[in-house]
């Protein structure tokens, strides 16, 4: 067949809500109907299912089976009435109550338009010239999409760069860049080929999932090509275009039906939203364990707050070099009593794990022996280069494998009273490709699904985890993933480079990610590679970290020294209050994360996702929402003691230090000292606090709740939730919530605080905090005032719940 004899499509059967098309040539197209929303294209050049099964695909679900989902099973989908019929000859529409989809069977060409406000919006169409390969060109797997001058791009996970993907080009191959340019790297760790389109024109967005685990790459409008016009395209190197469209009217809805698609975010313990201490330095000293314990009495010292710690690899280490699984028991005589050490003072270990095992580990041979590694042709391990050294990968795919890890994590880590795994270089880089992996008895090519090795390896220590200690919830960090991993993990942007350019491109990295259905993520802070932070650089790291819900202070400084804390004796008691401010808002962040689990909202998001009827949110900006009440405005350049930021409008705003109130929809100047950072609350929140004073390893609970009312009045309400903070009791419903109602005028506030839920919160008194002007209005019901404190800007009000 040749390209000016495109192949012509024919509808064959319709099963319920799957459509079977064909053509002569043997081509198949599959067209499911979902959702309203979602609507999935899956073409199959010649016929042939490459890859039968999926590990993204978890609909309102919390996993999905070891050996992967059938890629035509429906469960799980509401699959509602759609139309389809014929407006011409040769042109099939589908359409549901939110997406048209027009297909002209003639060389299978698609177009799709979204309702938006009740009136149809043409959004997307297929490249008029050879949008699909049907066997033209190679084996790979192609989609060319027209590109339209209103459109912006977002998403595609953890990339290098401005938010808008507009002009840029990506591959996605999973690799270990250390010391990477956030302004420039690509491919970096995670492999997440979604993003969504912003229709300026039209206010309107919708997503585009590739479900696949091939190296691909995505060219988001760099390459020109005259014979084409203007164009987009996603290429993968091998499997299937297995294609989800997802249809929103806001960027939002886009992401939330995303992250619902993939699976729901992991509901992790409290502690893991903690300040995690981090460093290579002290494992990798000859006297650890001696090391290691200096930190607990750093932090006594310093009193600074800390409830984890991620125990770098030098703890496996055998002269220079990395055997995941073993201590080393001279620099750890007693690994036993060091845990324990580590929790009599409220600090949790997350030992760092690796999936391979170099060519001299101990238990290499055993490991050969049961055939646990990708193998190569001939059924020997395929080496690999990894560190300093070679080794071979252990292949997740095969039980044997599976059950072999999790043993290990069980008796090497857990048994020892560790409660977290690091799931550490996980990129699986194999390059050639002649290895196989099992694939669960139907081997393959390793190199045409390397991200699921490194799904399937945090979901074995998840499961082992969960297994060893099942009446908690469990708590992991991977550096790697791919779409599906934040039904697992806890991570980060992987070891990136000091410098305040960083700092900069690390927040929009974050942001991209969050909007790919992964925001429960952090960075390095104050850099891992490179130089060590000058104080200004480290402190203002610590004033934006201090907001992100993975907060870990880590490094690998050239000069071998660690950023701590109290690495700057004159900006200690600085970093040490912003700390505690973390602290205060623990109650916040653990509702957010409640709410990322149950509703599949973003933890943190660009402005752009709260406020789409503001073109200003979409222009390139350093600024963060915390959830949708707080506005986090960091410092990114040296020498600033001020901070302009723009307020989304739509609303009012109100600084979180003063109680001064801005008008959204203009630019407005804050001071920026090193112990404030710029912080802004939307009004008509309730902002949850902990209120209590808190000292390292101590640690106290006090109930508080800000109040940003109008001066008008107005009502407001938040239900903020609680549990014991780790108790896996949740997920069969059991846990409480604090209801927050105010209701009033421009004179007088009526407040309601109740305990509710299967375990209701337990508190005798719960403190409200109010700007000194608003005290005075304030009335309250289920509770009683005992006692006032006024202060210079705020007034505090106890109340003793009856």
């Amino acid at each position: 067949m040749s390209m000016s004899n495109p192949p012509v499509f024919s509808l064959g059967r319709v099963d319920g809500h799957h459509l079977h098309l064909q053509s002569q040539e043997g081509h198949q197209a599959h067209v499911f109907v979902l959702e309203d929303d979602i609507v999935r294209v899956m073409l199959l050049p010649g016929g042939t299912l490459r890859f039968p099964r999926t590990w993204a695909i978890a609909p309102g679900a919390d996993d999905v089976p070891r050996e992967g989902r059938d890629r035509f099973d429906l469960s799980g989908f509401s699959l509602p009435k759609f139309a389809l019929g014929q407006e011409e000859p040769g042109v099939l529409v589908l359409t549901t109550a939110s997406i048209r989809l027009r297909i002209r069977l003639t060389g299978f060409h698609c177009s799709w338009e979204t309702s938006v406000n009740g009136r149809w919006c043409p959004v997307a169409r297929d490249r008029a010239t050879q949008a699909y390969n049907f066997g033209w060109w190679d084996d790979k797997v192609y989609h060319y999409l027209q590109r339209e001058p209103d459109e912006m791009y977002f998403g595609l996970g953890e990339r290098a760069g401005d938010a808008n993907r507009m002009g840029q080009s990506y591959r996605m191959s999973n690799v270990d860049p250390m010391g990477y340019s956030a302004r420039s790297s690509d491919p970096l760790y995670k492999h997440i080929p979604f993003y969504i389109t912003w229709k300026k024109s039209q206010g309107a967005a919708f997503g585009l999932f590739y479900d696949t685990l091939s190296e691909c790459r995505f060219d988001m409008g760099r390459e020109l090509d005259n014979y084409h016009g203007h164009y987009r395209y996603f290429v993968a190197e091998h499997g299937d275009l297995d294609m989800y469209f997802i249809a929103g009217e806001a960027l939002a809805d886009v992401t939330r039906r995303y992250t619902w698609l993939t699976g729901r975010p992991a509901f992790s313990p409290k502690w893991g939203l903690g300040y995690s201490g981090s460093t290579m330095t002290y494992t990798d000293a000859p006297n650890a364990q001696v090391r290691m314990n200096e930190f607990l009495d750093g932090c006594r010292e310093h009193d600074i707050l800390c409830d984890s710690f991620h125990l770098s690899s030098g703890y496996t280490s055998i002269g220079d070099k990395r055997y995941v699984f073993n201590w080393n028991r001279d620099k750890f005589p007693d690994p036993k009593a060091f845990v324990e050490h580590y929790l009599q003072h409220g600090v949790k270990l997350c030992a760092n794990i690796k999936p391979c095992l170099l060519r001299d580990h101990p238990r290499f041979s055993e490991a050969e022996a049961a055939g646990l590694f990708v193998r190569e042709p001939d059924g020997t391990p395929a080496q690999v280069q990894f560190w300093d050294e070679t080794g071979a990968y252990l292949d997740f795919t095969n039980p044997a494998t599976y059950a072999w890890w999790q043993a290990r994590v069980t008796e090497a880590l857990l048994d020892y009273g560790i409660a977290s795994t690091w799931n550490d270089n996980n990129e699986f880089e194999i390059w050639s490709d002649k290895p196989l992996a099992h694939g669960f008895g139907s081997p393959w090519p390793a190199t045409q699904a390397r991200p699921l090795q490194t799904l399937l390896m945090i979901k074995a220590s998840f499961e082992a985890q969960r297994a060893h200690a099942p009446g908690k919830r469990p708590f992991l960090i991977s550096r790697s993933g791919a779409a599906g991993m934040q039904r697992y993990v806890q991570t980060w942007s992987g070891d990136n480079y000091t410098s305040w350019e960083t700092l900069r491109y690390n927040i929009k990295m974050a942001m991209g990610l969050a909007l790919s259905g992964v925001s429960n993520t952090g960075h390095d802070i104050g850099g891992f590679a490179g130089p060590a932070p000058e104080p200004e650089l480290f402190l203002r790291w610590v004033q934006h970290g201090i907001f992100l819900p993975r907060f870990s202070i880590h490094s690998w400084n050239d000069d071998k020294t660690v950023n701590e804390p109290w690495m700057y004796p004159q900006i200690t008691p600085q970093i040490r209050e912003l700390i505690r401010l973390r602290y205060r808002l623990m109650p916040y962040l653990y509702d957010l994360l409640w709410r990322s689990h149950r509703h599949y909202e973003p933890m943190i998001r660009p402005t752009l996702h709260d406020f789409p009827q503001d073109p200003r949110c979409f222009e390139e900006n350093d600024e963060m929402l915390l959830g949708a009440q707080l506005l986090v405005a960091s410092v990114v350049e040296p020498g600033q003691r001020d901070r302009r930021v723009y307020l989304p409008k739509g609303t009012w705003w109100v600084d979180y230090w003063s109680g001064d109130r801005f008008e959204g929809g203009q630019t407005i100047v804050l001071p920026a000292p090193w112990d404030r950072p710029p912080l802004l609350v939307r009004e008509g929140s309730i902002l949850p606090l902990n209120l209590a004073e808190q000292h390292f390893a101590q640690a106290a609970d006090r109930r508080g709740f800000a109040l940003f009312v109008a001066p008008e009045g107005g009502h407001l309400r938040y239900d903020c939730f609680e549990d014991d903070g780790e108790s896996a009791a949740v997920h069969e419903g059991h846990h409480g919530e604090w209801q927050v109602e105010v209701s009033g005028d421009a004179h007088a506030l009526q407040v309601e605080v109740r305990a509710a839920g299967s375990r209701p919160p337990q508190a005798d008194e719960i403190t409200l905090l109010l700007p000194a002007r608003d005290a005075r209005r304030v009335a309250t019901r289920a509770a009683q005032i005992v006692a006032d404190q006024v202060g210079v800007q705020w007034r505090e009000l106890r109340l003793r719940l009856r």
